[in-house]
């Protein structure tokens, strides 16, 4: 079997990077010992005359003494940790470089020196380098491929043999993190890593441990390159194609806080493609003669969805056809709209702005009042006309306003009539009342789940798709975890003559539906959780959960979601496992292994006083639960959490309710992180 070396895959992806439109020089041309050195000593990994030329090419108006004041700014470390230290050059290579400097009437003046010509490729200085050698006190150490912008170093690649012993990813991602830790000036100004094996290849974030690199399988997001193909030809083109880099830096990256410090993150290439095609149809949407439906985007949940819409409207912010639109983010859920609304907020740079919160009716028109800009968010209620009345008014007529809509599938959003049986009055969807207050506004909706075949609504409201990533190549890229079912059945007993009419019953419960049709089923849905929440069953499932849970963590540490059918039954249930296992409760909600998580109000029972709590409770549960080492491992929920709560190490959810179509996609969803 013929072997390829390390050199060999090496000078192959060098050979690319060539066709790109990469200059190709090796470190024994350009290093400090070299025949055209372009660094001083080895220890310098910016190279420095190169920026400068960069500098002075991109900023001819400034002068030569504030270029330089630039120059210094990005050589010198000023953060003490390189993640703080590479966000800082991260915001100066998008935005500039603030300086100052006399202007000719003696006035002082300011302005920033451009890094990185991000409109004109061909503007910048493009060079990739093999065994690009670093030495920082006594360790010596070799990257093997460096790539520079501007003689700044903005990717590191990692490569292993095909075939070699110890030519595995993990090995390369194990280098990488070594070069971090030993020679971290290489990575101040670092974009993206890659790590491949010649033959599968993954792209990470400086942050990013090996279970977040992930492939890139498409170059222009049309055609998906098949799983087992090999992987590392797809990703230098899909990445390292000039333009694309640039826009992946400047577009694409954004910092957030963890409850582990500082995270940076990449979008990925199903991110960045629905990005760019969702642009395009935004574009064609709103102008003069286009329909004002820009389409659907179905990201399966867990894939980064909040995130894609975050990138989204970065986008549109910047788009000059849109001439800085008004971006409104509807969810359909108080507790939706703040975990958005933090996802956002995360990504203010991107969005040039702060993000506001319309808490009322009257706050969403005050601040639709304005002539153009703002990321505002709102749930679908605000879009409610007030009582006794058909019609919403206008909130404003502007073209350059578009509306996110998160989970835009669920069939709050129909345009029908519907007679309400109480009072006889006619009641419309909330997309007549969204068009009634938006009359021009182009409507775009993100969904973790697909379209029901007999939904008439969305397409209808939004448009057809724009773009699709489904469960499947999810779990085949590694962004989500595969599912598997267990079926456990506890018995309800009940006469043989009810029966029939229970089952009935249960096929027509379902907890999306409009409030009056929510009325309409109360009866039926009592009828049923007085069976499901008996005692004796109670006692059962409980048993059976406790027993299964212990070998399940025994096997895999981690934690579990129970989603119960009503509030009752979720206190009722807490109570039969506690009385099992008591050790596991805790009145202190920052102790205990099991807790309760659902709202009420001071009018339910005294027994579930003491799992309602505040906000305050609820978030501190919510970083409990996300926490992989806390000792919360056991929530029991009805509707909290089961859509947009993400804690990667919840393997395994114990359902106990009817459900069915998307609101089972969404909950079990919550355990494939």
């Amino acid at each position: 079997m013929a072997y390829l070396s390390e050199a060999a895959v090496e000078q192959v992806v060098l050979d690319h990077l060539a066709r790109l439109g990469y200059a190709i020089l090796s470190d024994a041309e350009i290093g400090p010992d070299g025949k055209a050195p372009q660094r001083e000593a080895y220890a310098d990994v910016v190279l420095a005359k190169r920026l400068a030329a960069a500098i002075e090419k991109l900023n001819p108006a400034i002068p030569a003494e504030a270029r330089g004041d630039a120059l210094r700014k990005v050589l010198a470390t000023e953060k003490p940790s390189l993640v703080e230290e590479n966000r800082r050059l991260h915001k100066l290579m998008v935005e500039g470089v603030d300086v100052e400097f006399y202007a000719e009437d003696g006035t002082i003046r300011g302005d920033k020196v451009r890094l990185i010509d991000f409109a004109d490729v061909a503007a910048n200085d493009w060079l990739a380098t093999g065994q690009f050698t670093v030495i920082q006190g006594s360790i010596n150490r070799r990257p093997d491929i460096v790539i520079f912008v501007n003689g700044l170093p903005l990717s590191v690649i990692e490569l292993k043999a095909p075939g070699g012993e110890n030519a595995t990813l993990t090995g390369a991602h194990n280098q990488l993190q070594t070069y971090k830790a030993q020679i971290p000036s290489l990575f101040r100004t670092n974009a993206v890593l890659v790590t491949s094996d010649g033959i599968t290849a993954r792209i990470g974030s400086l942050t990013a441990d090996q279970e977040r690199f992930m492939p890139w399988r498409t170059t222009d997001g049309k055609v998906i390159a098949a799983k087992g193909q090999p992987e590392l030809d797809t990703l230098i083109e899909g990445i390292f194609e000039r333009r694309r880099l640039l826009d992946l830096l400047h577009d694409f990256t954004v910092f957030g806080e963890t409850g582990s410090g500082i995270s940076k993150i990449i979008a990925g290439y199903h991110q960045f493609h629905a990005v760019r095609h969702a642009v395009e149809k935004t574009v064609e949407a709103s102008a003069p003669q286009g329909d004002c439906k820009v389409g659907v985007i179905w990201h399966t949940q867990g894939s980064g969805k909040s995130l894609l819409m975050a990138f989204y409207a970065g986008q549109l912010v910047r788009c000059a056809e849109l001439e800085n639109p008004t971006i409104v983010v509807i969810t359909d859920r108080n507790d939706l709209d703040d975990q958005l609304f933090g996802t956002f907020s995360m990504c203010r740079d991107l969005i040039r702005q702060t993000p506001i919160q319309a808490d009322s009716r009257d706050d969403l028109q005050s601040a639709l009042s304005r002539a153009s800009g703002g990321v505002i968010f709102t749930t679908i209620q605000k879009f409610s006309p007030a009582t006794g009345e058909t019609i919403y008014p206008m909130l404003s007529d502007r073209r350059n306003i578009v509306v996110i809509a998160d989970e835009a599938h669920r069939s709050q959003y129909g345009f029908r009539a519907k007679i309400e049986r109480n009072t006889g009055k006619i009641a419309y969807g909330f997309a007549k009342y969204l068009r009634d207050a938006l009359p021009n506004a182009s409507f775009i909706g993100f969904t973790g789940t697909p379209i029901e075949k007999d939904d008439v609504n969305t397409p209808a409201v939004f448009g057809e798709y724009i773009d699709v990533y489904d469960i499947s190549r999810a779990v085949e890229d590694g962004a989500t975890v595969p599912i598997y079912y267990e079926s456990r059945l506890a018995r309800i007993e009940l006469p043989e003559a009810e029966k029939p009419k229970i089952d009935a019953e249960i096929e027509e419960l379902t907890e999306d539906e409009a409030t009056t049709e929510q009325e309409r089923i109360k009866r039926k849905w009592a009828t049923v959780e007085a069976l499901v929440g008996s005692e004796k069953r109670l006692s059962m499932v409980a048993a059976d959960l406790v027993r299964h849970f212990e070998d399940r963590v025994a096997a895999m540490d981690g934690k579990a979601m129970v989603v119960c059918m009503s509030r009752r039954i979720c206190v009722a249930l807490y109570q039969h496992i506690v009385a099992l296992r008591p050790d596991w409760h805790s009145d202190d909600d920052a102790a205990g292994k099991i807790k309760v998580v659902m709202t009420g109000s001071a009018a339910d029972p005294q027994a579930w006083q003491p799992h309602i709590g505040t906000k305050g409770r609820r978030d501190l549960l919510a970083k409990r639960a996300k926490d992989p080492k806390d000792s919360l491992k056991l929530v029991i929920v009805r509707d909290m959490w089961l859509t947009g709560f993400d804690a990667p190490s919840m393997h395994t959810m114990y359902i106990d309710k009817p459900m069915k179509g998307h609101g089972l996609m969404q909950a079990i969803a919550r355990v494939n992180r």
